[in-house]
């Protein structure tokens, strides 16, 4: 079996999107004001830079006709150009029982230039891609490639809890609370950039849903980089009465002595890794402890080959690891490993953030029942088929 061909489309959303609001969410560009001279009239909504409303797809295609599936978020243009000029002459002809081999190749040769971000993840769709080929190959799903069911179902958590109205945010969370969750992520609005009315705004939103959730429910908070050090070391003393399982990237990627610092602070776990890639990446966050919980997204680590090694490592420093955004490619790496207790689940919704675009490209996505997902032992590959009933909405570009 030789890899006869790689095929990478990029998909643009066209269709119906949810308007931006406000203090949605915080994030990196929240410290950086807009000096455009129609920033007012447009708005502030400084999320724009992290909404993701185009999809690589990747195909890769082999002599006797097996078609795998990859896919990548990050700048998705790019990586088509990545994939088309650098990373199909190197697989092409090549045995994708080679995983190892063919992972490595791509990663080295593009090592000058594309050691993190959109190089990774463009990496990631055609490694994605492969092992899809591999379960198909052989009649099996990813999952028993990997190491097989080390769980009954999977736990998930609910992560749709962006910040709006207080009372919309309560209603939600009762929502899923009643079809049967446990665990719940909600997002911070507000950040040093909006001073002390800030602080008292995101205190509020998650006294309101804990009110709702409880405390025999989890509650993670996420900052998405929104934050800085000064800040996120006066808030921490303020959240711990809350009881969250973890605070989720309070200050930016690269400022790893700040998430050091954070770790140590007081008794809420920092998460971390949804926007580090590679193997080294991730042993340094690991060597300097600077995070109690690893959530890496297959899709830009390096893929399956390289998430692999991520999962050892982190289960030799006793560091769970909970994959980011949900989908496939990360389910197959938490069914296979008891380092990964939980899921992160968003529900099919209208196209808002982003995230939820893969489930308007992709059919085979488990739903969750009461909480859990469940993936099928006889279901060979990823699982994954491109849908067809939303075409009409996507610019296609071949």
């Amino acid at each position: 079996m030789k890899i006869k061909s790689v095929r990478a489309r990029v998909f643009e959303w066209k269709g119906r999107t949810v308007p931006p609001q406000g203090n949605f969410c915080s994030n990196a560009m929240d410290l950086v004001y807009d000096n455009r001279a129609n920033a007012h009239a447009a708005g502030q909504d400084t999320m724009n830079t992290f909404r993701f409303h185009g999809w690589t797809v990747v195909e890769v295609e082999t002599d006797d006709g097996i078609v795998g599936l990859g896919n990548v978020a990050l700048a998705p243009k790019i990586a088509k150009a990545i994939i088309d000029e650098y990373l199909a002459p190197l697989v092409l002809g090549q045995d994708p029982w080679d995983y190892e081999y063919l992972n490595q190749r791509m990663y080295r040769a593009t090592h000058a230039w594309g050691r993190k971000g959109v190089g990774m993840a463009a990496i990631s769709a055609v490694d994605i891609a492969i092992w899809d080929i591999l379960g198909k190959s052989v009649n099996k799903p990813v999952f028993k490639l990997l190491g097989g069911r080390t769980k009954e179902k999977i736990p998930c958590y609910y992560s749709k809890l962006y910040r709006t109205d207080l009372k919309e945010m309560q209603a939600e969370a009762a929502k899923f609370l009643d079809q049967g969750f446990k665990a719940f992520k909600m997002r911070f609005g507000y950040g040093p950039a909006h001073g002390q009315k800030g602080v008292v705004e995101n205190l509020k939103s998650v006294e309101a849903v804990r009110e709702v959730i409880g405390y025999d429910n989890d509650l993670m908070l996420e900052c998405y980089m929104g934050w800085n050090l000064e800040y996120a070391k006066r808030m921490l003393p303020k959240l711990e009465k809350y009881q969250p399982r973890w605070l989720e990237e309070p200050v930016i990627a690269d400022d790893i002595d700040g998430y050091v610092e954070l770790n140590q602070l007081t008794s809420i776990p920092i998460s971390g890794g949804e926007h580090e890639f590679g193997l080294y990446g991730f042993k340094q966050l690991l060597d300097r402890k600077a995070v109690s919980v690893v959530q890496y997204d297959t899709n830009r680590v390096g893929g399956i080959t390289m998430a692999l090694k991520i999962n050892a490592l982190c289960e030799a420093y006793s560091v769970p690891v909970i994959p980011h955004a949900g989908q496939m490619h990360n389910y197959h790496l938490t069914m296979s490993s008891l380092n990964c207790p939980i899921s992160e689940y968003f529900p099919i919704h209208d196209v808002e953030v982003g995230n939820e675009l893969f489930y308007y490209i992709f059919d085979g996505d488990p739903a969750a029942e009461n909480g859990f997902l469940q993936l099928d032992d006889h279901k060979p590959g990823l699982g994954l088929t491109l849908k067809t009933e939303y075409l009409d909405q996507f610019s296609i570009t071949e």
